[in-house]
């Protein structure tokens, strides 16, 4: 783990987009972390856009509309989300450097959350980077169940709707492979991120 930035850095998001296009990304050791190192895993994570599988359960759901579902309302609030304690991670690897460098992004268009509401309070939502076709997820959070899996599909139906043909999850979970995420090589993702990062997709408006 290489670590290229000292304390108090920031990470200049000309590099940051590089980084992606190569199929390497940051990480903190945890909150209080002030650096970063960068990671570029041999066996990569995605969830195939025309693969996707919505659980029947979740598809009523979503069909019921029990949230209000946004985009880019409000970035800093949904990686605060994404960066609290929870049951079953009790730390983050989203510290200072991480939010100021996404942040950056977001204010150039290259970074975009899906949000729940519901009742004018935020209770679900996710956030990644856009480059070229491709979306690199982040990190999701939910304060209500199902929350972030709503946000997951509506995603999904965006990308499709927009040109996007790749969702990068960096990594598979058991809860991300109910969706239908795969683990690929690291080479043969790189062929496939070279060819999502061709071409332009607009993610939002």
């Amino acid at each position: 783990m290489v670590r290229p930035f000292a304390p108090g850095d920031r990470i200049p998001p000309d590099l940051l987009l590089k980084a992606y296009s190569n199929g390497v990304f940051p990480m903190g050791e945890s909150a209080d972390d002030p650096e970063v190192f960068w990671v570029r895993p041999e066996t990569r994570g995605i969830i195939p856009l025309e693969g996707f599988h919505i659980p029947k359960s979740l598809r009523k759901t979503v069909r019921q509309a029990t949230f209000e579902i946004f985009f880019d309302r409000d970035f800093d609030a949904v990686v605060e989300g994404c960066a609290q304690a929870r049951s079953g991670r009790m730390s983050t690897w989203i510290n200072a450097p991480i939010r100021a460098a996404y942040r950056d992004l977001f204010e150039r268009g290259h970074c975009h959350t899906v949000e729940a509401w519901r009742d004018g309070h935020l209770v679900g939502g996710l956030y990644g980077v856009t480059l070229g076709r491709a979306f690199f997820g982040e990190s999701m959070f939910s304060r209500e169940r199902d929350a972030s899996k709503v946000c997951l599909v509506h995603l999904v139906e965006r990308l499709r709707a927009r040109g996007f043909v790749l969702l990068d999850t960096q990594f598979t979970t058991a809860h991300l492979k109910r969706f239908g995420a795969i683990d690929m090589p690291r080479r043969r993702y790189e062929t496939l991120l070279a060819e999502a990062t061709t071409g332009d997709a607009v993610f939002y408006p």
